[in-house]
């Protein structure tokens, strides 16, 4: 009789307000059964991350996720994760991660998708997000340039959705920075990570809580 393939389920949450951005326990939990029965796969095991230091991208701070690996190691299967931003949004701690030699799945990805490609599809992720921050500073630009005979009105306009954009971009990455940090620590880690402003300038405090409200 064959045996059905295993796979160690891994999980991670920072605060309450992933579960309103689609990331939360729930959600994930559910992707990640889903993917098992279409698949026909089990599920030996399941390590639940709850994130509340700084440099939340270290190893070291995921002892979750060391466990997983050591499972899946031992076991001789795969760790599943519902999106590949449960797992990092770092392209340098995924590449790390290859060095473990455990494969990983992303129930969101499909299971034909090859382990040495997640860092590829991080890296593109961190690419469309310059892109888009790109593409929003331009179009402010221009609606500034435009400002001169539109007035301040459709100025006004443009930089609300600019700022609207740029909330939603950052959404999952400020649920994972509220966890703990205050309003000037989380300026802070995104001018750190070289995150700017809609209008491309560095972080206030200040900035930071219109964000946040923004996003509700």
């Amino acid at each position: 009789m064959a045996t059905t393939p295993k796979l160690v389920a891994y999980l991670r949450v920072s605060t309450g307000r992933q579960g309103r951005s689609g990331l939360g326990l729930d959600a994930q939990r559910a992707a990640i059964a889903q993917f098992a029965q279409a698949h026909g796969l089990g599920i030996i095991g399941e390590h639940l991350e709850v994130q509340t230091g700084k440099g939340s991208d270290a190893l070291d701070r995921r002892p979750q996720l060391v466990a997983a690996l050591a499972q899946a190691r031992k076991a001789k299967c795969p760790v599943v994760i519902a999106k590949l931003d449960r797992l990092s949004r770092d392209v340098a701690f995924i590449a790390g991660l290859m060095a473990q030699r455990v494969p990983f799945v992303v129930a969101e990805l499909g299971p034909d998708v090859d382990p040495f490609m997640l860092h590829i599809y991080a890296a593109l992720a961190e690419k469309e997000r310059r892109l888009i921050s790109a593409r929003t500073k331009a179009a402010l630009a221009q609606a500034k340039a435009r400002g001169t005979t539109l007035g301040n009105a459709a100025l006004a306009q443009a930089n609300k959705a600019a700022a609207v954009e740029r909330a939603e971009q950052l959404r999952p990455l400020l649920a994972e920075l509220s966890d703990g940090r205050s309003l000037r620590e989380i300026a802070a880690e995104l001018d750190a990570r070289g995150i700017t402003t809609p209008q491309g300038a560095k972080w206030s405090a200040a900035g930071v809580r219109r964000l946040l409200q923004r996003l509700g």
